[in-house]
């Protein structure tokens, strides 16, 4: 955030603001154009995401990665499905925020948000809670442009999980912007954005 505000405030310095500015709309409405034509590209058997104006595509999961990202969604299914929460989406959720497209690959939305959503959508609001599993070729964007944008817009609870090095970064939002709450190696970790749902890392990382 204290980087936001110095950008900020050089901006507000700089003698030609107004071009920057100018300069600053070009470049968002060729996004726009972009990222429309982005949206008529993808379908269901494509993996991709549009950041910051490019298209990133998804290379296939490692065999760490799904087991993962299937037990804590199966985790997550029965408990939710259970007490009657919301709704838990995996991999091809798009989730849509102010500039960029996301797929993350574990997303719980509330029941309340989840009360709006019709059969044939496929664009969804920032969720209420998110878990991104590492790979090499995405964890730049989960630990910095995903990181920035899923707290800006509202998202309450981020986990990253690290399925080689067996560890869980437990994250929530304190005015727009995550603060690690905690890095489990072991042991038991508890949501606070899905109500009392808790698990041991054993039971995923097995």
């Amino acid at each position: 955030m204290q980087s936001e505000d110095k950008l900020l405030m050089q901006m507000k310095e700089h003698p030609n603001i107004v071009l920057l500015m100018e300069e600053v709309r070009a470049v968002l409405a060729n996004e726009t154009k972009k990222r429309t034509e982005f949206r008529n590209l993808v379908h269901e058997n494509i993996k991709a995401e549009f950041i910051n104006g490019e298209i990133i595509y998804q290379s296939p999961a490692k065999r760490r990665h799904w087991r993962v990202s299937t037990k804590l969604t199966s985790l997550l299914n029965i408990h939710v499905e259970h007490n009657n929460l919301g709704e838990i989406g995996v991999e091809k959720v798009m989730v849509e925020m102010t500039r960029n497209d996301y797929e993350p690959d574990i997303v719980f939305f509330s029941k309340e948000k989840a009360s709006r959503f019709t059969n044939d959508q496929m664009l969804f609001p920032a969720p209420d809670f998110i878990v991104e599993i590492l790979s090499p070729s995405t964890e730049k964007y989960d630990r910095n442009e995903k990181f920035i944008d899923y707290a800006a817009h509202g998202v309450s609870e981020y986990w990253i999980i690290d399925p080689e090095q067996e560890f869980i970064e437990q994250y929530f939002n304190e005015k727009g912007k995550f603060s690690l709450f905690q890095k489990l190696h072991k042991g038991k970790i508890e949501s606070k954005s899905v109500k009392d749902f808790a698990i041991d890392l054993k039971e995923i990382f097995s």
